[in-house]
């Protein structure tokens, strides 16, 4: 991955104070969409290291993710399947095969659901999202994908901020580091 996208990465980040009351600051993701080089150059560079692993779909949660995972799909030219919560008010109709997380960096358990008919044997699935904080939701998505009796093949990610160990055991792999976008 060329370093000037990185740099880029860390350069439009921001951390954000949401106001009174707030017990933390936010990410501010935005100007990562806001920048044509940038989006131009992510899905190469986050499929890179799975290229040579050859899957056959990716598979993205919602809400960030529907941003980057057509951007990782276009760029190995294979289809795209998105990961839906419950709380985002678009699920969709029929057969859903679902998982819950483990306890994310809120210590909150995500659901997320997939389309029965767009996932299933066969497949080999490049997992991609924006930011991977714990690997929550990432657990969850390989749960499906084996339900489903897909191969999840590894995880895609602009940001990386869980443990190395963790980074390992998911095959996990980032353009930044949590710590390149540390306060």
């Amino acid at each position: 991955m060329p370093a000037e996208l990185s740099d880029r990465l860390i350069e439009l980040f921001q951390w954000l104070d949401p106001g009174p009351g707030s017990t933390h600051l936010v990410s501010d993701i935005s100007g990562w969409w806001r920048d044509p080089d940038v989006l131009a150059e992510l899905g190469p560079a986050l499929v890179a290291p799975f290229r040579a692993a050859r899957p056959t779909v990716v598979l993205a949660p919602a809400v960030t993710g529907l941003l980057v995972g057509p951007l990782a799909a276009t760029a190995l030219g294979v289809g795209f399947v998105p990961a839906h919560k419950p709380g985002d008010g678009r699920l969709p109709a029929g057969p859903l095969t679902w998982a819950q997380s483990p306890p994310d960096f809120r210590g909150r358990q995500v659901d997320l659901a997939v389309r029965e008919r767009h996932l299933g044997p066969g497949d080999r699935v490049l997992v991609v999202d924006d930011w991977v904080a714990t690997g929550a939701q990432v657990r969850a998505l390989y749960d499906i994908c084996r339900t489903r009796g897909a191969e999840p093949l590894g995880t895609a990610a602009i940001a990386v901020a869980c443990t190395p160990q963790t980074a390992a055991e998911l095959r996990v792999r980032g353009l930044v580091s949590g710590a390149d976008l540390s306060v």
